[in-house]
């Protein structure tokens, strides 16, 4: 049996195939597994914000189609940057087990966001990280800073940022977070992106030869924290130009599910948070626990509605579309773009 894996060209994104290769030759070791490289236009642009080019669905469209045209079985993704709806007759068939969804601070001396001198230029890829870590910062230089893994470290030891955000899960997947002097960023003070940590496999709905060999890999925890966050975000409407986050957790053993949800202003002034958290432990079958989670994440989501948070949604659309409209895709509100 052979089975082609459709994947960007990054560096992080070859690990993370390799990983779901390795995964299922464990369970399957006769299976030939190919590699099938794809560059995206998220990939391709790189001068430019996310949001002037088309959104997050950009590292997916063109993955998606050498599903859809037959050159791949399947397609490794990051969760977070998936979008809520697919193309048709395509699904996330597996998620396996996440890797910690959390941020981290990486500068010189690996000191905490608060030791950071006032003025320090910071480079985040993400609204979400600037509004948050500006809320509690606001004297630090949040620069929008883009390109894969490696290049952003790069910019940091030439002197250009004197503190970039990441991705713990990234760093731990490319083995680099041992040699770089780090804060983890605790979760009461930027809430990771909805699906950060996770992958998500994704393949042709009909194609039952790989679902099945895909069945060893699924993580039913992660599902349930993956689908409960993506909920709330639909919910939400949000996009990689509104600052909106999630994270999802199970407690007791798995016979609860939490849910932390947060949507903020781009200059991180206002910043409306909201929890919840429901029972499993009645719910009999897999589908009545993703139910349930699901559920969640649009308690949490309606939640912070009451309070007033489409109001910061559009408010936050409005002022990023009239930025990119400036020529720079900046603002006074949340920095230039680098």
């Amino acid at each position: 049996m052979k089975i082609r894996i459709a994947t960007r060209k990054s560096n992080l994104a070859l690990v993370q195939t390799r990983w779901v290769a390795a995964r299922i030759r464990e369970h399957a070791p006769d299976v030939e597994i190919e590699e099938v490289a794809v560059t995206t236009k998220g990939d391709e642009v790189l001068d430019r914000p996310l949001a002037a080019i088309g959104g997050k669905g950009l590292f997916v469209t063109e993955v998606e189609a050498t599903l859809l045209d037959g050159r791949a079985d399947i397609a490794v993704h990051s969760m977070k940057d998936v979008p809520h709806e697919l193309a048709e007759g395509l699904g996330i068939v597996c998620i396996p087990e996440r890797e910690d969804p959390r941020d981290i601070l990486v500068s010189p001396g690996g000191v905490e966001l608060d030791a950071l001198d006032a003025g320090t230029r910071v480079g985040t890829s993400s609204l979400r990280r600037s509004s948050q870590l500006r809320a509690r910062r606001p004297d630090c230089d949040f620069r929008t800073l883009r390109g894969n893994v490696e290049t952003r470290l790069r910019k940091l030891d030439e002197g250009q940022y004197g503190a970039v955000v990441l991705a713990m899960a990234g760093m731990l997947r490319l083995g680099y977070l041992g040699g770089r002097p780090h804060w983890i960023v605790p979760l009461d003070v930027c809430i990771p992106a909805v699906g950060q940590g996770a992958l998500g496999i994704e393949t042709r709905l009909d194609d039952e030869r790989v679902a099945e060999l895909l069945a060893p890999l699924e993580h039913e925890p992660s599902r349930m924290c993956v689908e409960a966050e993506r909920a709330f975000l639909h919910l939400l409407e949000g996009s990689c130009k509104v600052p909106v986050a999630a994270h999802a957790v199970l407690e007791e053993d798995g016979a609860r599910i939490r849910l932390d949800g947060m949507v903020a202003s781009l200059d991180g002034t206002r910043v409306l948070s909201g929890a919840s958290d429901c029972w499993l432990r009645g719910e009999r079958t897999r589908e009545a626990r993703i139910g349930a989670a699901r559920t969640l994440g649009l308690e949490v989501a309606e939640g912070l509605l009451q309070k007033g948070a489409r109001k910061l949604i559009e408010d936050a659309i409005t002022e990023t579309e009239r930025s990119l409209k400036q020529g720079n895709g900046g603002g006074s509100a949340f920095g230039k773009w680098s």
